[in-house]
């Protein structure tokens, strides 16, 4: 796909939702689920920058920070699990 494909695909996409517009309820989920995903990625980031004394460090990327965003605390254990268990 080219540029011109792309751009005009999301203009496309834009005006349909002004004309149409969205309902609030997916809205709302979407940018919910954006929230926590955005809230992971600071505490891996947090956790990488602290953790470093001790030799631990989490990638960030998009699977893990939907772990510890969606799941929390629990999340956070298990990418702590998987790190010192699976990958010594």
């Amino acid at each position: 796909m080219n540029s011109y494909m792309v751009i005009g695909l999301i203009l496309a996409v834009i005006i349909l939702i002004l004309v149409k517009g969205l309902p609030v309820q997916a809205l709302k989920f979407v940018s919910q689920g954006m929230v926590k995903i955005l809230i992971g990625a600071l505490v891996l980031f947090f956790i990488n920058v602290f953790g470093a004394n001790f030799g631990l460090h989490i990638p960030i990327n998009v699977f893990t920070t939907a772990i510890s965003g969606f799941l929390g605390v629990s999340g956070v254990a298990a990418l702590f699990a998987i790190h010192f268990i699976l990958l010594p």
